[in-house]
């Protein structure tokens, strides 16, 4: 009985995992290999076309949310690094108070935050209509529907999830070893390059994760702070799914962005050296 403890303790969550993830991804797999319409149903005929009709109707989308989630997550590491490594070795007694500060927007709604945006950077808004009015912006200055309000969205909205998994790895990082390395004359530059960024890099390599993923397949941003030269991948498979009632090529089409983001997760995993995080995640 000792023996089967662990599988029975892990069976909830396994049974979980099977009727909330396989099972749905299982029917969609389905669903992308039929044929057919809304009217007079869907017959599956193995129809790989749907792959590949989705991929050159909608190739310009996925490559743009590539992009956007790209800046997004690049973005996000160069705010939120300095950001944890603050409340890391500077926040003191008052760390909780900042993390606290940091989590609060998650209080609210992901989309009123993000409408909460569009109300602010709106051309005549509360923001760019005063200074227009003090004449400090030309009159058709304008952020929304571009490229910056989208990805800034996406930075604004999923910075926290940069921050904290660095956070965690910094705040594991002891401060004798920095002093030590200082006691050996090097800089601080060179006891950070050596020291401080080896042993944070598995909160990195988490953070992007966490944030690359979620901005490149994210429909709110680029329907409330974008135009239509900025529509990403997720609105395209909301609208094939909600309003046209494609479902095949809405599962086609996410498949597809599955596949691309786990190639690009392998290459990011190769490229920064999945043992070196995890070597440094065990020290």
């Amino acid at each position: 009985m000792r023996r089967l403890t662990p599988y029975l303790l892990a069976l909830p969550g396994w049974m979980w995992l099977a009727i909330f993830l396989v099972v749905p991804m299982a029917a969609m797999a389905s669903v992308s290999l039929q044929t057919g319409n809304a009217i007079d149903g869907y017959a599956m005929t193995f129809s790989v076309s749907n792959y590949t009709d989705a991929l050159g109707r909608y190739s310009t989308q996925l490559v743009r949310s590539l992009l956007y989630g790209g800046m997004a997550t690049v973005a996000m590491l160069a705010i939120g690094y300095p950001v944890a490594y603050w409340i890391a070795f500077k926040g003191g007694r008052r760390k909780s108070v900042y993390l606290f500060l940091l989590l609060l927007p998650f209080f609210v709604s992901f989309v009123l935050r993000t409408i909460s945006w569009n109300f602010l950077l709106a051309d005549n808004g509360i923001l760019f209509g005063t200074l227009k009015g003090w004449g400090l912006l030309p009159a058709d200055f304008h952020v929304l529907a571009t490229t910056f309000a989208v990805v800034g969205g996406l930075t604004y909205n999923w910075l926290p999830f940069m921050i904290l998994p660095i956070y965690v790895a910094l705040e594991r990082v002891d401060p004798r070893v920095v002093e030590a390395a200082q006691d050996l004359y090097a800089t601080r530059a060179a006891a950070f390059r050596r020291v401080v960024l080896p042993l944070s890099l598995p909160g990195v390599f988490a953070g992007v994760l966490m944030t690359f993923v979620p901005a490149t397949a994210d429909p709110v941003n680029a329907a409330i702070l974008g135009g239509t030269a900025n529509t990403m991948i997720g609105n395209i498979i909301q609208t094939e799914y909600l309003t046209n009632l494609d479902y095949p090529t809405a599962s086609a089409l996410s498949f597809t962005l599955m596949a691309v983001l786990l190639v690009g997760i392998f290459v990011y995993a190769r490229v920064l050296g999945t043992e070196n995080v995890l070597e440094a995640a065990a020290r």
